[in-house]
């Protein structure tokens, strides 16, 4: 078990920066998921976190240890790849002992830890079985009970849902979830499905073009995000965006997003949206959640407002309802009973006490 430290670590490949400069501390037994799109530089840091790739500046400490050069061998991690990386000509038994056979491991203490290791993972009944005799989950749960029998100090995982099918990635996370809970060990994950992210981590790291955008819970990513990108990258569907103008009347402030629409800035946020009255490019951000159909009881923060329905969306549980307003699509959330109809006017509620203002400029949520 160990903690893991990133330090000011840079990857460069020629003129390209792929990861700027980050900083990262990950405790003993925690779950950390690093999560972005395409690029933002989440692999790359596993890799060098792994040994796979060099840093082209600062510093990476494993269980206290600066680790940036100690080759992968020896620095006591086991690494989940995307295609499972299972020898096609070895049972389950074979190939969850082959790296303790390496090892020179005796032979009786490598029996024990893949006994334990397969009825962990539930596959005891696999072991005789070939690779190519496998389902994809099944040898997903072979290739991560060949890093539990190592026994490592770090458990790195790349991706390892992505070749999946959408059921079966469900059920793997919840596998891997109570894994982690039998073994406490530390975990570093990557992927690039928010949802992944939010349902597995303790924390996560969200990741945008090389730079940390946010560390947090799942919470605080959800309910207060640092950032427009952080905003619209957790949560599904995405939240809205909707350009608004801050105005001061009476005393109070009001959020107004075209000219019919005003709503009422709850009395919690006066004093620290105070200073935004009358700038440009500020957006209101609203999760599609919050904007629900009317109901008999009225919530504090909550208001009313009437929208042309442009497309609807039955999703059986719920119903998605898009409509514009200046120009962007708009999406709320409503009950499938609620009578929801494209080219139909519709009354819908907007919870205000879930909103965010956000300077488009400078993309933070203030």
């Amino acid at each position: 078990m160990a903690q893991v430290t990133l330090r000011k670590v840079v990857k460069k490949y020629d003129e390209v920066l792929a990861v700027r400069g980050i900083d990262l501390d990950i405790s003993d037994k925690e779950f950390i998921v690093l999560v972005g799109p395409s690029g933002c530089g989440k692999s790359t840091t596993l890799r060098m976190i792994a040994g796979l790739e060099e840093i082209s500046d600062g510093d990476i400490a494993i269980g206290g240890d600066v680790v940036n050069d100690v080759p992968p061998k020896d620095r006591d991690i086991a690494m989940v790849f995307q295609n499972y990386a299972l020898y096609p000509h070895m049972n389950v038994y074979e190939n969850m002992s082959f790296g303790l056979k390496l090892k020179k491991t005796p032979k009786d203490e490598i029996e024990r830890r893949v006994k334990q290791a397969a009825q962990i993972l539930d596959i005891t009944e696999l072991l005789d079985r070939k690779p190519k005799q496998l389902s994809g989950g099944q040898r997903q749960r072979v290739a991560m009970g060949r890093a539990i029998v190592r026994d490592p100090k770090v458990f790195l995982f790349d991706e390892p849902l992505s070749n999946l099918d959408a059921k079966l990635r469900v059920q793997m996370r919840t596998e891997i979830k109570k894994v982690h809970q039998k073994v406490r060990t530390t975990t570093v994950y990557v992927t690039h499905d928010q949802v992944e992210a939010m349902t597995l981590a303790d924390r996560v790291v969200v990741m945008n073009a090389g730079i940390i955008e946010q560390v947090g819970s799942p919470n605080d990513l959800y309910h207060s995000p640092a950032t427009k990108f952080v905003a619209g990258f957790i949560g599904s569907p995405a939240m809205n965006f909707i350009p608004c103008q801050l105005e001061r009347a009476a005393g109070a402030l009001t959020v107004r997003v075209n000219g019919t629409v005003a709503f009422p800035v709850p009395a919690d946020r006066t004093a620290r949206y105070e200073a935004h009255v009358g700038k440009d490019r500020l957006v209101l951000g609203l999760r599609p959640e919050h904007i629900i159909e009317t109901r008999p009881h009225v919530e504090p923060n909550q208001h009313d407002f009437d929208m042309m329905i442009d497309v609807v969306e039955p999703m059986g549980m719920e119903t998605l309802v898009y409509f514009t307003v200046n120009g962007v699509e708009v999406c709320g959330r409503v009950n499938p009973n609620a009578g929801a109809a494209a080219a139909k006017s519709m009354k819908l509620r907007a919870d205000l006490s879930n909103m965010h203002l956000i300077d488009d400029s400078t993309g933070k949520v203030l």
